[in-house]
Formats: C-alpha cells, sequence, structure tokens
C-alpha cells in the first residue's frame, strides 16, 4: 500500500479552548491511539491533510511528530456538519507483525452479459473494510463483473483475495445489473424470434 507523509506538532494543552484555538489557527487535533492508554496528541495544519481525506485512495500514514517518526492508518474522522471543514482525527499506530484494519476502494472490471443484454450496472457499495498485514494490504480491491447476469448481484460473501481478510458483511451487496426496458425489449424479441423455430420442429 502506498504511504503518505504528515507533520504534526505535539499537543500541550487538551482543553476545549486550546481545541478552539487550534482550529482558529486552521489546525486540526489529532490522536495516535497506543497501547495501555499511552496516546499521542497533536495537531496538523489541515491543508496538509487533504490529499489523504479528500480521495478515493487508502493510505498508510508516515507521522512525523517532534522528530519522532510513526506509521499509522486513519481510524477515524469528524467534519463540521455545516462547513464539513475536518474537526478531528483519530489514527491506529501499525505494527509489521499485527493485522491493520483499514477501509480500501473497490474497481470494477470487466464489461458484465447483464450490461450487454441492455440491463443498468448498478454500483452500491465503493469501499470495503478489510484486515491484513502492512505487506499485505493492497491499494484497491478488483472486483470482476464479466460473468455478471441480468437481475443478478455481487455481495462481499462472493469475494475472496489471498491474505486478505473482510470484515464488512457478507451480505453487503456490491452492485447489481438492473433490468431496463431496453433489456426487456431484447428479450421479448429474442423470444419472438424463437418461436417460429420452434413451430417448425414440430
Amino acid at each position: 500500500m502506498k504511504t503518505i507523509e504528515l507533520k504534526g506538532a505535539p499537543r500541550t494543552s487538551l482543553t476545549k479552548t486550546a481545541v478552539k484555538q487550534l482550529r482558529h489557527n486552521g489546525e486540526v487535533p489529532c490522536v495516535l491511539y497506543g497501547e495501555n492508554g499511552e496516546n499521542l496528541h497533536f495537531s496538523v495544519v489541515e491543508r496538509e491533510l487533504k490529499d489523504l481525506v479528500y480521495t478515493p485512495h487508502a493510505y498508510l500514514v508516515k507521522l512525523n511528530v517532534d522528530g519522532k517518526e510513526h506509521t499509522a492508518v486513519m481510524r477515524e474522522i469528524q467534519f463540521h456538519p455545516v462547513t464539513d471543514s475536518i474537526l478531528h482525527i483519530d489514527f491506529s499506530p501499525v505494527k509489521e507483525d499485527r493485522p491493520v484494519a483499514i477501509d480500501v476502494p473497490i474497481v470494477i472490471e470487466g464489461n458484465s452479459e447483464g450490461v450487454r443484454a441492455g440491463g443498468k450496472l448498478q454500483v452500491v457499495t465503493r469501499r470495503l473494510k478489510i484486515s491484513a498485514l502492512p505487506k499485505d494490504l493492497p491499494d484497491s480491491l478488483k472486483v470482476d463483473i464479466s460473468h455478471l447476469q441480468l437481475g443478478k448481484t455481487i455481495v462481499v460473501k462472493d469475494l475472496s483475495y489471498d491474505n486478505v481478510n473482510i470484515l464488512t458483511p457478507k451480505v453487503t451487496i456490491i452492485c447489481a445489473v438492473k433490468m431496463t426496458r431496453a433489456a426487456i425489449g431484447q428479450q421479448a424479441a429474442a423470444a419472438a424470434a424463437a418461436a417460429p423455430a420452434a413451430e417448425k420442429k414440430k
């Protein structure tokens, strides 16, 4: 998985007044959760977060806080309900020998049989939560829809990837091919064309 680098400044005060001042200065309060409650509180300039937050991609994060480097993944993010500005970000540490839970994007591949028959592809889920060792984390998950027929769906339980455990519920729908008027017309035309041939055989 690709990495992105962020520089943070330690937070010496965790009061509401201090947090408000950080946001007023264009900074976002963050926490890197550690073991045994040893959390690292820091802040990042909001504009430096755009490539991490406003993107369809997933990244490992190289945090540099006060000269010390930490590898992490974004765990949770809070947005302002009106302005949509970033209010807070939680990070989880990454250990080489421990599985990491992270959301990764789905990449749809292939031209489905159902679409060729006049159906319409509907993509319902665009990201999946997975767990894997850092060395096995993929940038994306490919879903082949070549054999997806009219009225059929692909759900999480249909997917399988080497060294990756999918945490999203197995019944979650990834995509489906919906029936359309064009598809109904094609089916009716095919049935009408087949009828005379069936009559001749009789």
